[in-house]
């Protein structure tokens, strides 16, 4: 393990200021950014506010006076999140966040995309920026599956409607596949994750969905894991996570 450390050590010759503060587990990649810009990280105690600086393996970098070192063990953590939580710990008005549900002395951890508070199922914490950052860009295109359950039932054109892309306030809405399941019952592929896309994809149908659940991040399934409880992925689970999904059933 220690030598394993070290070499992850001499990797950061010349890494980037937002990369090198997401190997420590400071930040994702977004928040390093906006850490950086905002005036808060210094190296060598001199304030560097560009993300692109070059940081060598001897310097000192420090977020809010504190130094940054990289991690020896990094955790990465698959919640079934209940319906009332929200994902986001920036949200200071949050009653219930989903990353109290989790319990690992020390860790600072991070969720690799958001399910608004109504929503339930599979989201993927780390402390590791790099593979959040890997989870939640659209140029990585990895895809989520959801299951889907509406008021009314979706004919064949409304299917076919999403399916095309639905404008809604300006912003174009796009699934990767739609399909019914069962008796208003509908499975969701997205690799976008925009703002409550599904559901406003389904009121612009004049519909309102009932039951909204994640139940896959890539060819990584939520299973049996019950609602409210969180389990460490294993090193193949974390591949099967960034993985295309097969045909998925819940």
């Amino acid at each position: 393990m220690q030598r394993e450390y070290f070499s992850v050590i001499l990797c950061i010759i010349m890494m980037n200021l937002v990369k090198y503060i997401a190997f420590c587990g400071a930040a994702s990649r977004r928040g390093a950014e906006a850490l950086v810009k905002n005036g808060r990280v210094f190296v060598n105690q001199c304030q560097k506010t560009d993300p692109a600086y070059r940081v060598m393996d001897s310097d000192i970098v420090t977020l809010d006076g504190k130094i940054l070192q990289p991690q020896e063990k990094r955790n990465y953590v698959l919640l079934n999140k209940p319906r009332g939580y929200v994902c986001s710990s920036a949200d200071k008005h949050a009653d219930l966040l989903a990353v109290d549900l989790i319990d690992i002395p020390g860790a600072r951890l991070f969720s690799a995309g958001r399910l608004d508070k109504e929503s339930q199922g599979a989201i993927i914490f780390s402390d590791d920026g790099d593979f959040v950052n890997i989870l939640t860009h659209p140029r990585y295109e990895v895809l989520k599956t959801y299951h889907v359950e509406t008021a009314v039932p979706l004919d064949d054109n409304a299917l076919q409607r999403i399916r095309k892309g639905i404008l809604d306030h300006g912003e174009m809405l796009h699934v990767i596949s739609v399909e019914r399941i069962g008796d208003k019952k509908y499975e969701f592929i997205l690799n976008e994750g925009k703002k409550r896309e599904i559901r406003r994809m389904v009121a612009a149908l004049n519909a309102k969905t009932l039951r909204l659940k994640r139940i896959a991040v890539g060819n990584l399934l939520l299973g049996p894991l019950p609602a409210g409880k969180w389990r460490e992925l294993t090193p193949e689970e974390r591949d099967q996570a960034l993985m295309t999904p097969a045909s998925i059933s819940e």
